[in-house]
């Protein structure tokens, strides 16, 4: 039994063994910000809970959790459906993400040494041949990865744990424009690299500032499905 619209094999069967309940909500929720659960899909309990191979109230428990932290909507009579974000949403997170990465690029350019530039470097590599093999799913994963790895560099325990708070999300709103953004957003990762491997404090706050505005023009003036 497969979820509507999502592939066959795309949820691995949980293990029973730690806490199901937490499993179910981080199976879910991963789901959810990749989008193979996409905004507005209808989620069955039943067709979920078999997908998943548990019992329908961990599923109940987790669509609950999601609810409560916006992921999804619980509609009296209907039943849960991903929440679908409206462009308001999307603009104020993006916009607080523009200021959290600029001042942590900022702060990376200031204490950065070689092997955290050399770290960088390694993970732009992946992303570009993510997009040459137009690999969306594998550019998401490295642009993650990429920006969390400045965030390490900058040093800042609650500066990285504010970003954290909207990392997934800026995933779920990063996902429709990955293949738009494609080539360009490595190259302005690739300049972001030279300003911190520079030590250049300011121009690489002014490089992050250019490169997370880019993508959140472009969510805005995606194509939609």
């Amino acid at each position: 039994m497969t979820v509507r619209g999502l592939p066959q094999g795309a949820v691995p069967r949980l293990e029973r063994p730690g806490p199901l309940r937490e499993r179910v909500y981080e199976a879910l929720l991963e789901l959810i910000t990749t989008r193979a659960l996409r905004p507005g899909q209808h989620l069955v309990e039943s067709e979920l809970a078999a997908q998943l191979g548990v019992s329908r109230q961990p599923v109940r428990e987790a669509l609950q959790r999601l609810n409560t932290e916006g992921w999804v909507d619980l509609r009296p009579a209907q039943g849960a459906f991903v929440h679908e974000p409206t462009e308001e949403e999307a603009d104020q997170l993006l916009t607080v993400r523009t200021l959290l990465e600029a001042e942590a690029a900022r702060l990376a350019a200031a204490s950065a040494g070689p092997s955290g530039v050399a770290a960088l470097e390694e993970l732009c590599a992946r992303g570009e041949r993510a997009v040459l093999a137009d690999d969306v799913d594998g550019a998401v994963a490295a642009n993650a990865e990429f920006h969390a790895k400045v965030m390490e560099l900058a040093g800042n325990t609650v500066l990285a744990e504010l970003a954290a708070q909207v990392d997934r999300r800026v995933r779920w709103y990063y996902t429709p424009v990955a293949r738009q953004r494609g080539k360009q957003s490595w190259i302005e990762h690739r300049e972001l690299i030279a300003a911190i491997s520079d030590h250049d404090e300011q121009r690489a706050m002014a490089v992050m500032r250019a490169h997370t505005e880019h993508t959140r023009r472009t969510y805005h003036e995606r194509e939609r499905d």
